[in-house]
């Protein structure tokens, strides 16, 4: 992400290195624990893989998340939440609970479409609902493309 020159704002600070919003919701999906690239890419769809790539080298760089490197074939690449990162652990819940009360949230809709809550639901451990079969599934492509 670009950075403009801030007024020296901590809000403006802040809104730097928040950036948009696939920020939020890579913290949201790395809340619980650390994911693969393709983990995050199937949980944020329809986020491209070059803006999800760029999101987080811009937040390792603002030392948000760490990139963990355990090599292998295929390469094995997992990001996880830094101490700073978890700072945003609660804005996260603020603008979760804004949604509630502003009547934004879609939580069972993403379960009828999606088949579970996302990470950051309060439902996603309660056993108070019952299996949904998803109505829509996204095609996993395990095609491989050489140039």
């Amino acid at each position: 992400m670009r950075r403009r020159e801030s007024d020296g704002c901590p809000v403006a600070g802040a809104l730097q290195v928040v950036g948009d919003k696939w920020t939020l919701l890579i913290v949201r999906d790395l809340a619980r624990a650390p994911r693969r690239t393709t983990e995050l890419i199937a949980a944020l769809h329809p986020i491209s893989s070059r803006t999800l790539v760029g999101r987080l080298r811009d937040m390792e760089r603002d030392s948000l998340v760490e990139r963990r490197d355990y090599g292998g074939s295929p390469p094995h690449v997992e990001y996880a939440l830094t101490e700073r990162g978890r700072l945003l652990l609660p804005m996260l819940d603020s603008l979760r609970q804004l949604g509630l009360a502003l009547g934004c949230n879609e939580c069972e809709d993403r379960r009828a479409h999606l088949g579970d809550y996302c990470d950051a639901c309060p439902r996603k451990d309660t056993n108070e609902h019952t299996p949904v079969t998803p109505t829509r599934q996204r095609e996993r492509d395990d095609s491989i493309v050489l140039l």
